[in-house]
């Protein structure tokens, strides 16, 4: 059998505090490209579909985005994740219960490639809820919004991120 095991070792950079409870209502909702790639290529290469696409995994380094993002816009940066486990759905409805805040998404602004929608909808599956390797979503003060995606957009492979939802007060 092979075992893979990864370990990571970093410094916290001081200009970021990155927390569920600085995220409040007016927060932009920042994701850094198109969602979807990896999951659908992983189930793809399992060869258990007979199905064919040409997808492939968005497996990178986020880092050359985020030390953008973190210089442009540090003071505004609230919250981030990397959206693999359980796709985007997932860690914003962690960071809605956490926060205790409401998340409203725009569908149109959510980039997902023509060939994964298309698998998603003949497998009955939801892009939000498809894991990616290469990219994330970051929570972000209304004022430094712009310069923040701007940041990552200037960053080669981060042209199509997008500001995609807002922070919403939670509805009881």
């Amino acid at each position: 059998k092979l075992f893979i095991s990864t370990a990571g070792i970093g410094l916290v950079d001081p200009r970021v505090n990155l927390s569920a409870s600085r995220v409040k209502p007016g927060d932009k909702i920042i994701l850094s490209g198109p969602i979807g790639d990896h999951g659908i290529t992983i189930l793809f290469a399992r060869g258990e579909l007979d199905l064919e696409a040409d997808i492939q995994s968005d497996t990178r380094s986020v880092w050359p985005f985020v030390s953008s993002l973190i210089n442009a816009a540090a003071p505004g940066l609230k919250w981030m994740r990397d959206p693999t486990r359980g796709g985007v759905a997932t860690a914003l409805n962690e960071l809605a219960k956490d926060a205790k805040v409401s998340i409203v998404l725009e569908e149109e602004a959510i980039m997902v490639r023509p060939e994964v929608r298309g698998a998603c909808e003949i497998l009955g599956l939801d892009p939000l809820h498809i894991a990616n390797e290469g990219q994330f979503i970051a929570v972000v003060d209304e004022e430094y919004a712009e310069q923040a995606l701007h940041a990552i957009k200037k960053v080669p492979g981060g042209e199509q991120a997008a500001i995609i939802g807002v922070v919403e007060k939670r509805s009881e």
